[in-house]
């Protein structure tokens, strides 16, 4: 049960990208690497009262590129490597890879800004689990996503809100992600607290359950000009149910084309 269960939740903070889309004939790249662990994990009661040995190297890839001003296509290859426990206490390895791809069309930007994002993935490392039982982790999703900016204490920022519905086959239940972004620029640079959620749906089969996770992140991206910036911040669970209470690091390139 503890594998499956640390297995299905070897989700990672995604890359920003938010309700904006690309320019019309502009590629955007998030080059992401994220470590992180876990010491223990929330029960049912959503204590952090369980122990779990739990190690994971996540990379990404996600690139944007501006079909016109409203439509953005995506392309997100992932790959990530993990160390748990079984339920018999024995260390066990996992590594995939999976595609994803999708679009995302502004609906409009006369209130802020509006969009609407498809995406499709494929079993790997979205969902490690796949390997286990023969069981199907491909995803689709459906995510509602709007943006807008503006000033605090004479600084310019913005907030980004999303939510959404994630279709998962096999055993694993589907789930929705609520994800929230502020972004605040410091000096040259910017700053962004996160906030990512994600709560498992009531149909799950054995050997899952129901499970939610919610992660807070801080990072500050830095500018090196010619379009080119750093990411890097730290990330911590402060709730959860059945699930891992994850804390982990990360560190993006993104390049502007």
């Amino acid at each position: 049960m503890r594998r499956m269960l640390l297995a299905a939740l070897l989700f990672a903070s995604p890359a920003f990208a938010g309700a904006w889309t690309q320019d019309s004939d502009h590629l955007q790249l998030i080059l992401g690497a994220t470590y992180s662990g876990a010491g223990t994990s929330f029960g049912p009661a959503s204590q952090s009262n369980r122990p779990a040995r739990f190690q994971k190297l996540w990379t990404s890839v996600w690139a944007e590129y501006g079909l016109n001003d409203r439509i953005t296509l995506i392309l997100a290859p992932e790959w990530a490597r993990a160390k748990t426990l079984d339920p018999n206490g024995q260390i066990v390895h996992a590594s995939d890879f999976a595609w994803g791809g999708g679009v995302r069309w502004r609906v409009t930007n006369t209130i802020g800004t509006l969009s609407l994002q498809a995406m499709a993935k494929s079993a790997g490392a979205f969902d490690m689990s796949v390997s286990v039982g023969g069981k199907s982790g491909e995803e689709a999703e459906l995510r509602l996503l709007y943006g807008a900016n503006f000033k605090f204490l004479g600084a310019n920022g913005f907030a980004d809100f999303e939510v959404g519905e994630r279709w998962i086959g096999g055993r694993r239940p589907n789930e929705t992600p609520i994800d929230l972004t502020l972004g605040f620029h410091a000096w040259h640079d910017l700053v962004l607290l996160q906030s990512f959620n994600t709560i498992a749906g009531g149909d799950a089969r054995p050997p899952y359950t129901y499970y939610r996770s919610h992660k807070l992140e801080l990072s500050w991206v830095s500018s090196l000009g010619r379009g080119i910036s750093v990411q890097s911040g730290v990330y911590f669970c402060p709730a959860g149910q059945n699930a891992l209470d994850e804390v982990g690091t990360q560190l993006s390139v993104w390049v502007k084309l």
